[in-house]
């Protein structure tokens, strides 16, 4: 698994690319947790690159949902996989998490 980081106005990016299973959640997580620390507390999630996802990539997610909804911030999901996107369907996150078409829309979200 690889993980880019950018900045797209005040939103941070972050781009998944690989499989996200108990090996690799640790590692998006400590990412994950590493920008909430910093103060980035509007996140979104580019799961373009997602080619599988097991139940540590999904605890993954919600904690950080949760991280940064405590601090008036959220985690969006954006270009989710038709693979990933059952999977989500399947676990119940859909009603949860926000999931966006693009990482525009994404970014867009927090204007509103």
């Amino acid at each position: 698994m690889n993980i880019e980081i950018h900045q797209r106005d005040a939103t941070t990016v972050i781009a998944i690319i690989g499989s996200v299973d108990g090996l690799t959640a640790p590692a998006l997580l400590a990412e994950f947790h590493a920008c909430v620390t910093a103060g980035s507390v509007r996140l979104v999630a580019d799961l373009r690159g997602v080619d599988y996802t097991s139940s540590a990539g999904l605890r993954a997610l919600l904690a950080t949902m949760k991280e940064t909804r405590v601090q008036g911030g959220d985690l969006r999901l954006s270009n989710v996989t038709p693979h990933v996107l059952k999977v989500l369907e399947l676990s119940g996150f859909t009603s949860i998490m926000k999931l966006y078409d693009d990482i525009d829309a994404a970014v867009a979200s927090y204007a509103v």
